[in-house]
């Protein structure tokens, strides 16, 4: 359902507030995790010639922009919270754009890939479509999106300090496919384990026309 200007705001404000009062403790919590599979499968699918330009949506305090620039690519973050901005522009030496994930200002056609990890889960349902839709239009053609989220049967809400939306797959297929991508892969982490202990839904997207 639709949701208001001032609903949204205050979803960013609010989360993007944990996150900036967080952002050392997020930075010592996730700076040794290890998700080279979710960029392997992004990496791997992208057609272009190295290097590439990658847009780490959402990139917090800078581990995948590091982990991007050591395998010799153009990346480019993406994040809201101010203090986690710096800590990636500080860890990286990237270019970080400081932007709300409801008031993004991108190039079109620029990027190779968008690596978007454990981020657009916090992207209402309502604006979903729209913030998809901006993704697709930054890619190059057959640009690769990577995605991973916590999945689940549709709660959507605060958790805490933090609003997240957690769904099926089903029904994350039906919202990239409208945005115009079609699938590659997808798959669910941590790899060798019961999906019951299996949180993270990961799934690779190639940019096509609407």
């Amino acid at each position: 359902m639709p949701m208001s200007p001032e609903a949204l705001q205050q979803i960013a404000m609010r989360t993007l507030a944990h996150y900036d009062g967080n952002a050392q403790a997020f930075w010592e919590d996730t700076r040794e995790h290890d998700v080279s599979q979710n960029i392997d499968a992004l990496l791997r699918h992208i057609e272009a010639a190295a290097p590439l330009r990658v847009l780490d949506f959402g990139c917090g305090p800078g581990r995948d922009l590091m982990a991007f620039s050591a395998l010799g690519h153009h990346a480019t973050g993406l994040e809201g919270s101010a203090a986690l901005a710096a800590m990636a522009r500080r860890h990286s030496g990237c270019e970080v754009l400081e932007q709300s994930f409801f008031e993004l200002d991108l190039p079109a056609d620029h990027f190779d890939g968008v690596f978007a990890n454990a981020v657009l889960f916090h992207v209402p349902s309502a604006v979903l479509s729209r913030v998809l839709s901006e993704l697709h239009a930054t890619l190059k053609p057959r640009g690769v999106l990577f995605a991973s989220n916590p999945h689940g049967q549709g709660q959507e809400g605060w958790n805490g300090e933090r609003y997240g939306a957690f769904h099926d797959w089903d029904t994350w297929q039906r919202h990239m496919v409208a945005a115009g991508f079609a699938e590659l892969t997808h798959y669910y982490r941590p790899a060798g384990v019961p999906r019951a202990m299996q949180p993270w839904l990961a799934s690779v997207w190639r940019k096509i026309s609407r």
